[in-house]
């Protein structure tokens, strides 16, 4: 097993394991220590690369947040072939984007709660309002720190696990420092105006899509019509999991990924 830090310019990526590559590309407003309950037992068997998306965490912004831009910086970012892609939330339209421009370097894709439009559209009502989405932006604005430890307490309300995991993540949350007020209207902006149903058709890696049953900003329906939408997709549902399955139910959340992962 091998412990390193891969100092790319502009992106952030620490590496831990050996194995098959198994990128891990967190949320809007995160950085990749969210993932930190699960990367040891990930990295037993996978050389697992923890990122910080452009404009997050360790990760300087790009100079705009176009999903192009982000894919090629984070491209750049991975050595190897035959990548598993792991994307929670915007993270997972990050990992769509990238399957699309670069097919050849994905092998899998992991899809966590991600929708192709996280804000309704004509033909699109399982999302969120602009209005809503962009109050979220309005509070991390206000108060950064709160505002997530109050959004994800909600996801793992109900969850005894969900609790323990997030109270042992809580002190090394926010020691990847804050993203800065441009960063995050960028990543928002990107959120609000990114569509990736037309893109759908065309990737065709084999994927898992991992959607939550209560997760109110990301509701069963989208990750149900986004896995019917990818040819060669299948979807899981996590009963009494919210928006953050790998907090609240992590172990069952561990043995579907490496189920279809590894297998």
């Amino acid at each position: 097993m091998r412990d390193m830090e891969q100092p790319v310019p502009g992106v952030h990526v620490e590496a831990l394991g050996a194995g098959n590559a198994l990128v891990l590309l967190h949320g809007f407003a995160m950085n990749g220590g969210l993932f930190a309950p699960l990367v040891p037992e990930l990295a037993r068997a996978h050389l697992v690369h923890v990122v910080d998306v452009p404009g997050h965490g360790r990760s300087p912004p790009l100079a705009t947040f176009e999903m192009p831009r982000v894919v090629e910086a984070i491209d750049g970012a991975i050595g190897g072939s035959d990548l598993t892609v792991l994307g929670w939330s915007l993270g997972g339209q990050i990992a769509l984007a990238w399957a699309r421009a670069h097919p050849q370097r994905i092998r899998k894709l992991v899809l966590v709660a991600t929708t192709p439009s996280f804000v309704e559209r004509e033909g699109w009502p399982h999302a969120m309002s602009v209005q809503t989405l962009s109050r979220f932006g309005d509070e991390l604005r206000a108060s950064y720190r709160l505002t997530l430890q109050r959004f994800l307490a909600l996801q793992v309300h109900g969850s005894v696990e969900g609790r323990a995991t997030l109270a042992a993540l809580r002190d090394g949350l926010f020691e990847r420092g804050e993203p800065s007020r441009e960063a995050l209207d960028a990543a928002l902006d990107a959120l609000i105006r990114n569509d990736l149903r037309a893109t759908l058709p065309h990737i065709a890696v084999p994927t898992l899509v991992i959607g939550g049953e209560r997760d109110a900003l990301v509701p069963l329906a989208a990750t149900r019509e986004l896995a019917a939408a990818l040819p060669n997709a299948i979807h899981v549902t996590i009963d009494g999991a919210a928006h953050a399955p790998f907090l609240s139910h992590r172990r069952r959340f561990v043995d579907t990924v490496l189920s279809f992962v590894d297998g």
